[in-house]
Parts: C-alpha cells; structure tokens; sequence
C-alpha cells in the first residue's frame, strides 16, 4: 500500500502542477490549453526537468534557472497539497464490490474536484474573484457525480442548487456585499455536487472557519468592520470537509440530540 499511496502522492502533485497553471493564467486571460510553461519573470520557456512536481522546486532551490527570480513558495505547497489530496482520496473511497474501475474512477473524480477546489481557492485570494468557468466546471463535476455517487438523489441535488445560494442572494439582496456574486454562483453549484444536506453542511463549516478567520483579522486590526475578504476559500474549505467528513459529523451531531 506504500508504494500505491506514493504512486497516487506523484499522480496529485502532477495534476496541481498544472492547478499552479491555472491560478496564473486564468485571472490574466492566458491560454492554459496551449503554450509551454514560462518563468513569469523572464518569460523563457521552461524546460522539462524543470517542472517535475515539487523535486525540481528544491533541486532549483527556489529560483528561475535563467534570471535567478524567486520562484513563489505557493508553487511546491500547491503540489504537496496535491499529493497529499491524492493520497486522501485513495485512503477514503473504498474498494468493495463494485470493483478497482469505479474505485479509480471515484478517486479520480474526487482529486479532479479538490483540484478545482484548489485553484478557485487562490484564484479567489489573488483576485478577489470567482471565474464563472470554474463554477460550471464544478457543476459538471456534480452532473457526473450522479452517476458515480448515486445515493445522492437527483431532487436532493436540485433542492441542494437553491438551499443555500438562494438564501445568500436574498440577504446579499438586503446586505449589499454580504457576498460576491461568485460565492453564491458556486455554491449553486455546489448544491448539484452535494445534494442539500452536505450543502448545508459545508456552508457550516465555511461560515465556521469564515468567523474564526474574521474575528482573528479584527482582534489583529489587519481589518476594519467594513472590510471585505475573499469567503471563496472558505466555501472551498467547507464544500472539501463536506465531501469528505460530512456525513459522520452530521450523524454526530444528530446522536447528540435527544
């Protein structure tokens, strides 16, 4: 198991390489489907040995092998993040009867959606953004999920679209800047990916952690009352922990009440 969680460890640090082309392309209009890789410094092409997923950070020790320019520790965090996603994913679909294919298919799909997860994640922090290509790519991620993830049914997903998006429209409505039109679009699409329960959950968690966040800003006066940040990681956060640990801290807490 070792070798086959190392295996999937170098698949996820492979896939967030290209996530770390996402979050510098997407926001300035860049090309991510053509086009080789480009120190964003210097703009020389990158070679191949260059871009091997977090080894070729370290080998380089951080800096562009032209200009000598800082290479942003974002880069080898998002592939370790990858590669540990990956192994996650492995760890947490379980091979039963239903036989390796849909296993690989499931953790495939799983790695795909934290990937997408990832790069709205800092797309949003750099930009103060959500792109509209990513909330449909999510919501496609969820119109295959019903195939894959059946016990999610069709109505619970379409109830789970407007659950939480709709009442974070209306008091957006009545609070004007409550939340960016990105944050609600996404979880509408969150809504199909999750059905309504896990929903609600991971607007739970991200209004959790989202609190937890802002009160650390106030008490470190880096922000005024007044002050916007991007909630987008939150969602992120929140739609992750409900896709992975949603169900069981639901049933948790239902086992807690009388």
């Amino acid at each position: 198991m070792g070798l086959i969680y190392f295996i999937f460890f170098w698949i996820g640090a492979s896939v967030f390489s290209f996530v770390n082309v996402l979050i510098y392309r997407v926001p300035k209009k860049i090309s991510f489907v053509g086009g080789r890789s480009f120190c964003p410094s210097c703009k020389t092409s990158l070679k191949p040995y260059d871009m091997i997923p977090v080894f070729s950070y370290i080998l380089l020790k951080g800096r562009c092998r032209k200009c000598s320019s800082k290479i942003p520790v974002r880069y080898i965090f998002v592939e370790l993040l990858g590669g540990i996603l990956a192994v996650q994913c492995a760890a947490s679909v379980p091979l039963d009867e239903s036989g390796a294919g849909i296993y690989l298919l499931k953790t495939v799909f799983l790695l795909i959606t934290g990937a997408l997860l990832t790069a709205v994640t800092f797309v949003d922090i750099d930009t103060m953004e959500i792109p509209n290509g990513f909330v449909l790519a999510l919501a496609c991620l969820g119109a295959v999920s019903l195939f894959l993830f059946p016990e999610i049914s069709l109505p619970m997903r379409v109830i789970g679209c407007f659950a939480v998006s709709v009442p974070m429209l209306l008091l957006t409505v009545l609070i004007p800047g409550a939340f960016g039109g990105g944050d609600i679009k996404l979880m509408a699409a969150a809504g199909i990916l999750l059905g309504a329960k896990l929903t609600g959950a991971a607007f739970f968690f991200s209004v959790l952690a989202g609190g937890v966040y802002g009160i650390y800003l106030l008490a470190g006066k880096k922000k005024g009352g007044k002050d916007h940040f991007a909630f987008g990681p939150f969602l992120c956060l929140g739609i992750w922990a409900a896709i992975c640990w949603g169900n069981e801290i639901i049933g948790w807490y239902l086992g807690l009440l009388p």
